[in-house]
């Protein structure tokens, strides 16, 4: 069974069973809307997978829908499929995001392909989520200190350069060191500034005297 759902959005029923029952024998999970606005309805609720969608449709198009999910923050990787394909629509869909662009009829590899490539995207942008917020679960372990500490490493200050600006000494910048490869879970230097680097950590405050 493919892991997460397969959105398919197209105002011609034909072909939305058509692309339903392809998926599904497949082994895809689906589910189907009958135009653009019926997606938008359930925008906070698509959860995993990917969105087939159609450009031309009665009402909301493709491109009107793909503008509206990504204000609203959702971003599901989309696969635009169309009857009527030119290159400026072509352009303006990559550029607001989509993974393909597709003519219909599509073959049908082609599209379990391109199904599959977003489906990939989606898991690897779940997984990046899950990291960041771990990530942040153990940035908010440290104390205000701690985090002073870890802003003049990930500046690449040394210690005693850290040590004057905190008003301590080097030996209390080890500690705190240790501290921060204990709470943030990584053993090396270079692990600990790349945490903190997706973290977002802030710089410090310039070191009195420097540059």
């Amino acid at each position: 069974m493919a892991d997460g759902v397969v959105h398919i959005v197209d105002d011609d029923d034909a072909v939305r069973d058509s692309l339903d029952l392809l998926l599904r024998l497949r082994g895809y999970r689906t589910r189907t809307y009958e135009s653009g606005e019926a997606l938008l309805a359930q925008a906070d609720t698509l959860g995993d997978g990917c969105i087939v969608l159609d450009l031309r449709m009665v009402g909301v198009s493709g491109l009107g829908v793909q503008r509206q999910l990504a204000s609203r923050g959702v971003d599901l990787p989309i696969i635009i499929l169309t009857a009527h394909g030119d290159a400026g629509s072509a352009r303006d869909a990559l550029k607001g995001g989509a993974v393909e662009f597709l003519e219909k009829p599509a073959d049908d590899a082609i599209l379990i392909q391109a199904i599959e490539s977003a489906l990939c995207l989606d898991r690897r942008a779940r997984g990046d989520r899950v990291r960041r917020a771990e990530i942040a679960r153990r940035i908010e372990r440290l104390t205000p200190r701690e985090r002073e500490v870890l802003s003049h490493v990930l500046a690449g200050h040394h210690n005693r350069e850290i040590a004057v600006a905190l008003g301590i000494s080097p030996r209390t910048v080890e500690v705190y060191k240790a501290k921060l490869f204990d709470k943030l879970q990584v053993e090396r230097l270079p692990d600990l500034i790349r945490l903190a680097l997706d973290a977002g950590v802030p710089p410090p405050r310039p070191i009195e005297g420097s540059p």
